[in-house]
């Protein structure tokens, strides 16, 4: 039985439906039949005295990077009070900013190729198209999540988009990748609940479209990974995410040759009605993990 009282961030209940609101639900629920003291709670709601949690788990604050000044002063605010958060606050920031993929690059890990557009600069990308020898760039805030301001750039709509993407830069900075063909056969993520592997799904497309949230027709598949799938999958976690109640480990086969595309440290959806048992096993963690509290 729990002896802390734990706030588990989610989205506002108003705004939260579909898939995610049964995630959480099932998280909480799960948690309460195990006489954990755990509360739903809005980061951004001012009557909530933080100073009554031992515990704060990052679970789904999926408007955080429209607020992104806010909400870390939030966490900050957490982490000062001495809070134990899980995810790591220090990881948390790390995480928070897509410039993260160039420490993965420069370490000689097998990550799409990135490119920086700082804010307060004027871009030009006709050169990108060389550099990454491809016929289609993807541009998107590296404060971001859910596909905002995500656009795909070719020679044919450069001068356009570049126009928009300049406009968006005077403010905050942006990634430039090469658009990646094997997505339309789906991203995989690998889900990691303490370090250790649960379960992987494949989250398809619908046809014509490169996105694939649910929110835009995405379906998501139960996969069986080979050893040497989740060991690759692993390396990642095993350098970036210690200490990490949860890590999802998202990217696409090339050649071959697993590829990431992200690691989701913050908010990710973690896909408990998919996976049966991985509640569980999430919950195995949690218990690990604060088992000196």
């Amino acid at each position: 039985m729990s002896q802390f009282k734990v706030a588990c961030i989610c989205e506002r209940a108003e705004k939260q439906i579909g898939y995610g609101l049964q995630e959480d639900k099932m998280l909480l629920d799960f948690l309460q039949a195990k006489h954990w003291d755990v509360q739903r709670v809005y980061w951004a709601d001012d009557k909530i005295n933080w100073k009554d949690f031992n515990l704060v788990i990052i679970k789904s604050p999926w408007d955080y990077h429209y607020h992104y000044g806010r909400f870390m002063q939030w966490l900050s605010g957490i982490h000062d009070l001495g809070i134990r958060i899980l995810n790591p606050y220090e990881i948390i920031r790390w995480n928070s900013d897509k410039h993260y993929l160039q420490q993965m690059e420069d370490e000689g890990f097998d990550v799409i190729p990135s490119i920086f557009l700082e804010s307060g600069k004027q871009h030009n990308l006709s050169g990108l198209f060389a550099t990454f020898k491809t016929k289609q760039l993807i541009v998107k805030p590296c404060v971001s999540a859910g596909s905002k301001h995500t656009f795909i750039v070719t020679e044919d709509n450069i001068a356009e988009q570049t126009n928009s993407i300049n406009v968006l830069t005077r403010e905050e900075s942006f990634i430039v990748q090469p658009f990646v063909e094997q997505i339309h056969e789906g991203e995989l993520s690998y889900l990691f609940f303490g370090g250790n592997f649960s379960h992987c799904v494949l989250k398809k497309p619908q046809v014509g479209e490169f996105r694939v949230q649910l929110g835009f027709g995405g379906t998501i598949h139960l996969q069986n990974p080979s050893a040497d799938e989740i060991e690759k999958a692993k390396s990642f976690v095993d350098r970036f995410a210690t200490g990490c109640l949860h890590a999802r480990v998202d990217g696409v086969m090339i050649n071959g040759k697993f590829i990431l595309m992200e690691l989701e440290l913050i908010e990710p959806m973690l896909y408990f009605p998919d996976a049966p048992g991985s509640v569980e096993e999430y919950y195995d963690a949690l218990t690990t993990l604060t088992s000196g509290l």
